[in-house]
């Protein structure tokens, strides 16, 4: 069975980039999953006669989950419906193809993924690009209701349809098949989209996607994942010809290869119907091609490598492989996985607590994986600060050592089980509200890796029947297995060469270490009565009723104000969140005090006597957790809590108001994890663009820069707690408490918590602070530079437009406007001209600040395609001030916002989000219920106003971003951008 992600181990960014490196989206096998929780009625634990077995459960004797209806069809699809109702009319389907990029042939690298383009691009019965905009007016948006991914084992298109009617999803069905049997592959459509898929390409490059490659290579060596990323190579690429592809495609492509997922607000029989009036006519052509060899682990391949890549932080990754075997998904298989599991998650919680204790290495961490087919591993990713990589490697080293030898204690095993039990109970408590897309899912990704699915309650109950494996010599022999291997590696990524780097790691991952039984944590478990203890319950003096979904406004002696609703919209879910003073606005525009640090080290710096290690005891196996951001106009602490533990979640975030603790070590990672990862230049367009652009916008204020080494003043214990401890303690708090809850009860939790605070002062910003600037228009485009690779670029245009809530709906009309253009982008740029992937434009429109609202339109291209970027904005902007857009048009932007909008409002995040500030500024309420009218009861000369208005020439900014030593682009003369970029970006 697939496994609900519950476990909380960071999964590295080596690691994952390494063996998911592939199309954007790219299903990836849950390997360290063996259960997923699937809503279905309450089941008792007890396997099933195989006779009764459907198609997905025919290798298993786990309960099946009766609300899924399996069937074949003669020519041997696959396929499994359902009825569910979440989101309300929805309907989500899911059809995989066991096709990806394992299957091809090295001179066929990236056909698989180019098959999937050229599928949603037309088929038989659509023409070229016309099913984006059918599922449009269905109420689709592209790109997350409907979308493909190709992974190294299958291939899965997604369409979640909001509005479902019968004649909607039978159209979408027959399209569907169109596209999976007989797309339309033809010299003009494989043009075309092969620049769309080069251009892919050229912006998935980077640091990141060469030491993936380097990582799949020498892990995998002489294994067919080693070097079949999903992408391709560019000449391969440029080699497709359409006879090939045809022919890769019929290979691979057939009905008995096919599944079919389908989830929402339908009957199952007239789903049924419908897939057999659609595929059924599909035929295969030809014998089947049997799969290839996969290959195993080679324990003949070196065991160890040393990379140099600037731009990635120091790391060293350890595998440990063993062959990957097809396992009948028993209930007995699925316990001792478990069992696996929580040896994993006990040695994660041993590395973080060391690590937040001050340690040789940032961050540590241990997965389980099933590696596309290709290996099953166990994976340990260790980022040393600096460059001390060998006294990182020991220490790890021997923190596992431990665990291999000695059994964890009793308690140490209970915690651990607790936490897992917490998470599929919770999932359990919310399955009603499970929704259509997750379900979908499941089903396909339990076919790509080879498992089944079970209800919630089925899951709970293998959960807890694996009880007896959960014994210290059986987590002990668990953790052996976790290690053992058939061939090891050991990889060094380093940013500059060091001497004898090869001879060093080599020896270092030979040589035995000593056991370190000082990371073993205490027998002794941390419970809410170490937290300092608040004072008296506050009292209540006025409590009224907000006016909509039954939410009560209250407001207690000592100022604190509540908002808090009960309902059953998510069964289980207490959603909480406590907003707190001033924000950025208590900071002034030229203050550098390291934002970006603040969310990690005040809440790793712990709580009364509390530090970091006690916290995470404390919150384990508990629906507790410590969030904090930074939003223009307040501080607030958030988490989704249980009915159970919300009471207790209060608590905790109002102690960490009262009794903050400051603490060094959170300060040394905060900075050891920067100077780790920092580069002077940006390694990629896409770096360049998501580390200085906003920074740039807001006219390089302070309270957005980047992460940097001047941050290190700011980074003292003094300097920051000079900074922080200031802000906690003042300043009017606003707390929501929304969810599956009983108000009386919420209203003593938080009367015993926030209305137990002592009476706060406020210091209101000066108006200097609540101000944000667009830059000046530039005569040229700012350059800005990166030393990634060559054909990469990036161009960004941006105008001045508004802020406050004044005209919130000039602001709401302002975001179609930029659907508008990012749906012209996406047919010009992509998809007829292949010169980028992902153009956009977006709408930024501060509703606390005075100024910096901004409409931005930016892609990433190849730097001698600026020129042609900037001339076509300047027509699709000049083309949007002079004509209306068209009513199919504008349409094919509304359908999907209308459906958004109604998908949201049943959630309390929505309103949650929504009324933030009610209790100062009851006008929320308003502008909340006008938001639907506001982005949909809108013109063609609205649009052509709004144009008009706001993307003037004389007012723009513009930037690019280009290869260090690449010539500056000759824009045309009389283009609003200016000419050649003179000035480059400096801090």
């Amino acid at each position: 069975m697939i496994f609900s992600d519950i476990f909380r181990p960071i999964v590295s960014a080596t690691v994952a980039v390494a063996l998911i490196v592939s199309a954007p989206l790219a299903a990836q096998e849950q390997g360290s999953a063996l259960l997923q929780s699937k809503a279905g009625s309450a089941t008792t634990l007890q396997p099933t006669a195989p006779a009764q077995r459907p198609w997905l459960y025919e290798k298993s004797d786990v309960p099946i989950d009766p609300a899924w209806h399996f069937g074949v069809l003669d020519n041997g699809l696959r396929y499994a419906v359902r009825r569910n109702d979440v989101p309300a009319g929805q309907v989500s389907i899911r059809v995989r193809v066991d096709v990806g990029s394992l299957m091809e042939e090295p001179d066929e690298a990236g056909f698989a993924h180019f098959i999937e383009h050229l599928s949603f691009r037309g088929s038989r019965d659509v023409p070229d690009g016309e099913s984006k905009r059918i599922w449009q007016r269905l109420g689709a948006e592209f790109g997350s209701d409907s979308n493909a991914q190709t992974s190294p084992t299958g291939t899965t298109y997604a369409l979640d349809l909001p509005r479902a009617t019968q004649a909607g999803i039978d159209e979408s069905l027959r399209i569907l098949a169109g596209m999976i049997s007989q797309p339309n592959i033809a010299k003009k459509p494989v043009e075309a989209e092969r620049s769309v898929i080069l251009a892919e390409r050229r912006e998935s490059l980077g640091p990141g996607s060469r030491l993936g490659d380097e990582i799949r290579a020498f892990y995998f060596a002489g294994q067919r994942l080693a070097a079949h990323s999903p992408i391709g190579t560019e000449q391969t690429l440029l080699n497709a010809t359409p006879r090939r592809l045809r022919a890769f495609h019929d290979r691979w492509y057939r009905p008995d290869r096919t599944v079919i997922a389908i989830s929402g607000a339908m009957e199952p029989a007239a789903l049924e119907a419908m897939i057999r009036t659609h595929f059924s006519g599909w035929k295969a052509k030809g014998r089947a091609t049997p799969l290839p060899d996969f290959g195993k682990p080679d324990p003949s391949a070196p065991a160890t490598k040393v990379i140099v890549e600037p731009s990635v932080p120091y790391s060293v990754g350890l595998a440990y492989l063993r062959p990957w075997e097809f396992n009948e998904d028993t209930i007995v298989f699925n316990q001792m996985r478990l069992a696996d599991m929580v040896a994993l998650e006990l040695i994660n919680r041993r590395l973080e607590a060391v690590a937040s204790d001050g340690a040789a290495f940032v961050q540590a961490n241990v997965t389980l994986d099933n590696s596309m087919r290709s290996a099953n591993a166990t994976y340990v990713t260790i980022v040393p600060i600096g460059g001390d990589w060998e006294k990182a490697l020991q220490e790890v080293r021997a923190i596992i050592e431990d665990a291999r030898r000695v059994p964890p204690s009793q308690i140490d095993i209970d915690r651990e089980f607790e936490g897992m039990e917490a998470g599929f109970a919770a999932q359990l408590a919310s399955a009603a509200i499970e929704g259509s897309p997750q379900q979908a899912e499941s089903i396909v990704q339990a076919v790509d890796i080879r498992e089944t699915v079970v209800s919630p309650q089925v899951q709970l109950d293998i959960y807890r029947s694996a009880k007896k494996y959960m014994t210290p010599e059986q987590l002990l022999a668990a953790t052996n297995r976790l290690f053992s291997a058939t061939a090891e590696r050991a990889l060094l990524s380093l940013r500059a060469p060091q001497e004898d780097a090869a001879e060093r790691l080599e020896t270092a991952f030979a040589t035995p270490v000593e056991p370190n039984s000082q990371a073993r944590l205490s027998d002794t478990r941390v419970t809410m009565d170490a937290l300092p203890e608040l004072p008296s319950p506050g009292k209540v003096v006025s409590r009224t009723e907000v006016g909509v979904l039954g939410i009560q406004n209250v407001t207690f002696e000592n100022g604190v104000k509540l908002l808090v609703a009960g309902n059953q919209a998510e069964p289980g879910k207490v959603h909480i969140n406590v907003r707190w003073g001033h924000g950025r606005q208590s900071f002034s525009p030229d203050q550098r005090v390291a934002l970006w640090a603040a969310p990690y080290a005040l809440m790793a710096s712990g709580i009364g006597d509390l530090g970091q290690r006690e916290l995470n005891d404390l919150m384990s196996g508990r629906r507790l957790s410590l969030n904090f951001s930074i939003d223009d106009d307040a501080f607030s602490l958030s988490g989704t809590s249980s009915p159970q533990d919300y009471p207790d979640q209060l608590r905790l975030f109002a102690s960490k108001l009262a009794f903050p603790r400051w603490d060094e070590a959170p300060l040394r990672r905060s900075l050891a994890m920067l100077e780790a990862s920092y580069d002077p230049v940006p390694a990629s367009a896409a770096e360049a663009v998501g580390r200085d652009l906003e920074w740039m916008l807001r006219n390089r204020d302070e309270r957005f820069s980047p992460a940097s080494p001047e941050d290190r003043s700011a980074l003292t214990l003094d300097a920051f707690r000079k900074i922080w401890e200031p802000r906690l303690a003042a300043g009017p708090i606003e707390v929501q408490v929304f969810g599956d809850l009983d108000v009386e009860q919420a209203i003593t939790a938080v009367a015993s918590s926030f209305g137990a605070l002592p009476v706060r002062k406020d210091a209101p910003p000066p108006a200097r602070n609540l101000t944000l600037q667009f830059p000046d228009p530039v005569p040229a485009p700012v350059r800005i530079n990166h030393d990634g690779p060559d054909e990469q670029a990036a161009a960004v245009i941006a105008w001045p437009t508004g802020s406050g809530v004044e005209d919130i709906r000039e602001s709401r009309q302002l975001e179609m406007l930029a659907r508008i253009i990012t749906d012209r982008l996406f047919e010009r740029l992509r998809s007829i001209d292949g010169a980028a992937y992902t153009p956009s434009a977006s709408s930024t429109w501060p509703e606390h600040m005075n100024g910096g609202g901004f409409f931005v339109v930016q892609t990433q291209l190849k730097p001698e395609r600026i020129p042609y970027f900037y001339q076509l904005v300047d027509e699709l902007v000049r083309d949007l001030a002079t004509n209306p857009v068209t009513e199919d048009e504008l349409n094919r932007q509304i359908q999907p916002v209308r459906q958004l909008i109604m998908r949201a409002a049943y959630s309390n995040a929505f309103w949650m989000d929504q009324l933030e500030g009610y209790t100062s500024d009851a006008n929320r309420l308003g502008y909340a219920r006008s938001l639907g009218r506001d982005l949909t009861d809108i013109t063609p000369a609205d649009l052509q106003a709004l144009a008009a208005r706001y993307l003037v020439p004389e007012r723009r900014w513009s930037a690019v971003v280009l290869p260090e030593e690449a010539p500056s682009p000759v824009l045309a003369t009389g283009s609003s951008a200016g000419t050649t970029p003179a000035e480059r970006a400096t801090r």
